[in-house]
């Protein structure tokens, strides 16, 4: 019998607080090695939340929490033994507005390897990353340029490469076309494709039709309103993206999905 590898991430009840506030309830799911998971919903159903929960960019926010059981390959994320600081080097983020710096393309790109002093050769390492976020023809006679310089997409893809100069295992994108347009759209989409056959790779997305192009799996998340009056997110639906588009297994799926709700 062929044993199924362990998955990267292993969510099992997994809450998230904000104060007194419980922003998302009972999260439990697996996220695949070397797949494009995406995690849609309407605005306010805690995916960025979950999202930021996988390398604890949740601790920089006052008052945040999280209950329940997050692993990654088989270690809890939030033991007390565990350093933040080496799980963002590990799984890094894209946010939904490049966040370059006001430095070179150069500069860019060797700022995670400067800071982390890893022992590489600067040079080939700034030609492979810039190669595999598909930019290297477009900057490589021009990599002390101020990186403010590039276009929207180009600036995307810049922060891509400057992610995955540090060797991460997974790299996280906060809806990382919402600012670009349809070609730099597309060429974000190309490289995500390209990237996920050696990174795992979640993203969360308002964009049906970007979620239904590039992931393997799908998570449907939505607010759902208590008796009190206080507003929740739950995850609704988990499964392969080609059936939850096709045949959702939850009427709230085919509902947000079809654009009757959301």
């Amino acid at each position: 019998m062929v044993s199924m590898p362990e998955p990267v991430f292993l969510l099992d009840r997994l809450r998230v607080c904000y104060g007194d506030y419980q922003a998302l309830q009972d999260v439990s799911m697996a996220i695949d090695d070397r797949r494009i998971t995406a995690f849609i919903g309407p605005s306010g159903c805690g995916k960025s939340t979950l999202l930021r929960s996988f390398n604890r960019m949740n601790d920089l926010i006052p008052g945040a929490r999280v209950a329940g059981s997050l692993t990654y390959r088989g270690t809890d994320i939030y033991g007390a033994d565990v350093d933040p600081i080496e799980v963002r080097r590990r799984i890094g983020m894209v946010f939904q507005k490049p966040n370059v710096f006001g430095t070179s393309v150069y500069d860019n790109v060797t700022y995670g390897p400067r800071v982390n002093r890893m022992k590489v050769d600067l040079d080939d390492l700034v030609e492979e990353c810039l190669v595999r976020a598909a930019l290297w023809d477009e900057v490589k006679d021009n990599l002390r340029r101020n990186a403010l310089a590039l276009s929207g997409g180009q600036q995307q893809r810049l922060v891509i490469a400057r992610c995955i100069a540090v060797r991460p295992d997974v790299i996280l994108m906060d809806e990382p076309c919402a600012s670009l347009d349809p070609i730099a759209t597309t060429r974000i989409e190309d490289l995500m494709r390209t990237l996920a056959e050696d990174y795992t790779i979640v993203i969360v997305t308002h964009n049906m039709q970007q979620a239904a192009r590039v992931s393997d799996r799908t998570a449907f998340f939505t607010v759902e309103v208590d008796d009190a009056g206080v507003r929740h997110g739950r995850l609704i639906e988990y499964g392969a993206t080609r059936q939850m588009f096709s045949a959702p297994a939850d009427p709230r799926t085919e509902d947000y999905i079809s654009g009757r709700f959301g």
